[in-house]
């Protein structure tokens, strides 16, 4: 059996073929591009990628990850970012399977890179879980016994927006968008100048101003997790996004900065993985989510 699967990030769209074991057979991306044309020539897009690969495979369904709060019973979306106008309101999953004439689930996008990685990922075996991205900003979500945490209004797990102090949200602190601020504002760059590769670049060659920028993140992102460790207490904590490529040399960091704040007891009976499944966990968890409503498969 196979599966139409998407993975909606602000600027560009992943799709893929999956087989039920999770493999991806053949993936690419296509620009978002919601801004210039509206949301109804972007769900169009969609569509017509799902309908060009019908002609080749007999799809079961389309299971999509997107960036926005989602009702995943629904498939509405509840909330989407200011880059995604008319996003909002819009009943994705509806519009997808009136124009593809198959079933179709649509789950949020770090919501479906947890689920990814407890299939087949860092977080199999794991009876409790909090997976957090990195990135623009910061994401996070919890599962239990397999199962996400979706909460009253579907945004459980909203970690970034929790407030730290006077200096602001989570996600403004210590997100890559706070690194590269920071880098850029010790090395008097311009931000524009700077990414987050080339910081750790800058790192890894000794760069002083680099390697302060770094720590600092990983302080402030250990300051958000142990928060998260004392209300929900994980047994695994699971670090995505662009981030988790720089595994071997923030583990020590972030590490040594969760220890510094937790309770022997409970940092003895926690475990930091980073993400396994990269940029296919989207994709991956999206199925994962389509199996589990749709087909009611065990994992």
């Amino acid at each position: 059996m196979h599966y139409m699967c998407f993975d909606i990030g602000g600027t560009t769209v992943k799709y893929g073929i999956a087989a039920e074991n999770g493999a991806l057979l053949q993936k690419g991306t296509f620009p978002n591009e919601i801004v210039a044309k509206g949301a109804e020539r972007f769900v169009e897009k969609l569509v017509a990628v799902t309908n060009r690969f019908q002609q080749k495979y007999a799809l079961q369904g389309v299971a999509v990850s997107t960036a926005g709060i989602v009702d995943p019973d629904t498939g509405v979306i509840r909330y989407a970012p200011k880059y995604f106008p008319g996003y909002a309101g819009m009943n994705l999953c509806e519009r997808l399977e009136k124009g593809c004439g198959l079933p179709c689930t649509v789950e949020n996008d770090v919501n479906a890179a947890a689920l990814g990685e407890y299939w087949l990922g860092e977080g199999r075996g794991a009876a409790s879980l909090f997976c957090i991205t990195v990135g623009t900003g910061i994401g996070g979500c919890a599962m239990v016994n397999g199962r996400v945490v979706h909460g009253a209004a579907c945004c459980a797990g909203e970690a970034g927006l929790q407030r730290m102090g006077a200096e602001g949200t989570w996600e403004e602190i210590a997100s890559t968008s706070a690194l590269i601020r920071n880098a850029a504002k010790a090395k008097g760059l311009p931000e524009t100048a700077l990414d987050g590769r080339k910081i750790f670049a800058l790192a890894q060659a000794g760069d002083s101003d680099a390697i302060a920028a770094i720590d600092k993140q990983m302080e402030d992102l250990a300051a958000g997790i142990a928060n998260i460790c004392y209300i929900l207490n994980p047994e695994r904590i699971i670090i995505g996004g662009g981030i988790a490529a720089q595994k071997e040399y923030l583990y020590p960091k972030l590490d040594a900065a969760l220890r510094s704040r937790l309770l022997p007891f409970v940092y003895e009976r926690l475990s930091l993985r980073f993400a396994a499944l990269q940029n296919d966990a989207g994709m991956i968890g999206a199925l994962c989510n389509f199996l589990l409503r749709k087909q009611g498969k065990k994992l």
